[in-house]
């Protein structure tokens, strides 16, 4: 075999890994969904999505436990990447999964959120963003920095962790329609699986996700804030392995549409624009007759 048939050989038994344990995951969680404080888990997990038709949030855990599964058991990367990557892809999870299933509608966005933190009110939010953050850094600071000094690996880790952060929360804010998460991590993660240290986070989250796309598309299933933040997250850690100029315009992008979607719906800029909506709407059903309301920030909104 040469060499670059040896190179693509780990990112693509890692992707195929992703897939088969996200599925298995996806299966094994549908046939029993689990149940929370004596509620049934069809009750815990269901949610209406923007047609008002039942879905299941269940994708998430899922996509989580098989990138999981596949990053601890894939070749390629070393300790402490695979460590931070664990890390990362699960906390988020996590905590995503936490605003899942115990989040309200009272406040949303980071604006909301922060401002209702200001005002002694602990929204579900809060925690996830705050959570995030030091989740962002943790990753980091386990994934180690080439660079020579002490203060250049702390900036490093800050760097690092807001990227992860950042783009945890960004994903996030894309899981309004059918598919559209997902789409958006393919899309910005297949150049990352390109580079030789992205490609080693990258594959199994790419493949887990490629696997479970049927199903969002097909609209029985969304990522919710579970898998969209553990799908952000560990993009953002494949992007800290760039040199330190794209790292800082990848920041830069991820800082700017956070901040952009506190004003903007992401919806309203893609409907607009021919070859964005045209994207948005591959594989997906028509859209409904009735114009969908006016949107709020977060995955909620497909909820």
């Amino acid at each position: 075999m040469n060499r670059p048939l040896r190179a693509l050989a780990g990112p693509v038994f890692g992707a195929a890994l992703g897939a088969v344990a996200a599925r298995a995951a996806y299966g094994a969680l549908t046939r029993r969904p689990p149940g929370l404080k004596g509620a049934p888990g069809d009750e815990v997990w269901g949610r209406t999505n923007h047609r008002g038709e039942p879905v299941t949030l269940l994708e998430g855990p899922a996509f989580v436990a098989g990138t999981a599964v596949a990053g601890l058991l894939a070749p390629g990367p070393g300790g402490r990447l695979r460590a931070a990557a664990l890390l990362a892809g699960t906390a988020s999870g996590i905590l995503g999964g936490y605003d899942d299933l115990a989040g309200s509608a009272s406040s949303r966005g980071f604006k909301g959120h922060l401002g209702a933190l200001a005002r002694g009110e602990v929204t579900s939010g809060a925690v996830k963003i705050l959570g995030i953050g030091a989740t962002g850094l943790a990753a980091a600071a386990l994934a180690g920095s080439p660079a020579p000094s002490r203060a250049g690996r702390a900036l490093d880790a800050l760097l690092n962790g807001a990227i992860i952060a950042g783009s945890a929360n960004l994903m996030n804010l894309f899981d309004l329609r059918p598919g559209r998460a997902i789409k958006v991590g393919m899309l910005t993660g297949a150049p990352l699986a390109l580079t030789p240290a992205g490609s080693a986070v990258v594959a199994a989250p790419l493949g887990a996700a490629a696997a479970l796309l049927p199903d969002d598309l097909g609209e029985r299933a969304m990522l919710g804030d579970t898998g969209a933040n553990a799908l952000g997250a560990l993009l953002g850690l494949a992007a800290t392995r760039l040199g330190l100029g794209p790292r800082l315009a990848v920041l830069a992008g991820v800082a700017g549409l956070n901040a952009a979607s506190e004003a903007v719906s992401f919806t309203k800029v893609i409907a607009a624009n021919p070859v964005l909506n045209r994207i948005d709407m591959l594989g997906r059903r028509p859209p409904a007759t009735a114009a969908p309301a006016a949107e709020p920030a977060g995955s909620a909104a497909r909820a």
